[in-house]
């Protein structure tokens, strides 16, 4: 059995067996020279994983935008280049038209802690996560889940507890029933 992975590596690329590939472009040649070429996008393994970048796309976003001090959060999308994929665009416009709301319940179950004082990174997090738990009918562990792994990825050694302590606090409060 051949590995997939040989599909799309080059041949002078070598990789070791526990190296991983989180995303392969392809991109075929134009049969004719005026057609537009053909791509192709792969996400992870199995083309699994491109909410999951919508949503780290999302949380570099607002970062940029808190960063920058662009108000409302929204219009960091007016800034860009490229639109970013459509669910990480929906995610930062949810979040910046619910601000109040998401901010508020962030401040609610916060013990000890100011929304201002906070890592930038974190309050990003908490924002994207708690708009998906109030806002949108997402799974409560695919929320939580999703913000606890951006949050090992970017943010504290700690901060991955903070962030599934609040979003789940947050999640008893906006779906009692669930």
């Amino acid at each position: 059995m051949t590995d997939p992975r040989d599909t799309f590596l080059p041949p002078d690329l070598t990789l070791a067996a526990d190296d991983v590939i989180e995303a392969v472009e392809v991109v075929a040649e134009p049969e004719e020279e005026d057609e537009v070429p053909e791509v192709q996008r792969t996400s992870g393994f199995d083309g699994i994983g491109t909410r999951r970048e919508s949503r780290e796309r999302a949380l570099a976003l607002l970062y940029e935008a808190e960063q920058k001090g662009i108000v409302p959060l929204a219009d960091i999308l007016d800034t860009l280049p490229v639109a970013p994929e459509a669910f990480a665009g929906e995610l930062v416009v949810g979040v910046s038209d619910t601000i109040e709301r998401v901010d508020g319940l962030i401040r609610q179950f916060a013990v000890g802690w100011t929304l201002e004082r906070m890592p930038a990174i974190d309050r990003a997090l908490l924002r994207l996560g708690t708009y998906e738990l109030a806002e949108t009918n997402v799974p409560i562990g695919a929320c939580i889940s999703e913000a606890v792994e951006l949050a090992k990825r970017y943010s504290t050694d700690d901060s991955h507890k903070f962030i599934n302590g609040m979003l789940a606090r947050v999640a008893r409060e906006v779906r009692p029933e669930e």
